[in-house]
């Protein structure tokens, strides 16, 4: 793996880790449908970017 490759999963990974708990949060308190939709759509496009980039290895 490159070094622009690890360093942009460091930032994915990052940002995974602030936004699980914001979206469980968002989860149990739905007081905004279209906030939850966000962050699940957020959530899945990093961790797909972030599988691709391990199948570069």
């Amino acid at each position: 793996m490159d070094k622009k490759s690890k360093k942009r999963l460091d930032v994915i990974n990052k940002k995974l880790q602030t936004l699980r708990p914001r979206l469980a949060g968002s989860r149990q308190q739905a007081d905004d449908p279209a906030e939850l939709k966000q962050l699940e759509d957020e959530v899945q496009k990093l961790e797909a970017e972030a599988a691709e980039l391990k199948a570069k290895k």
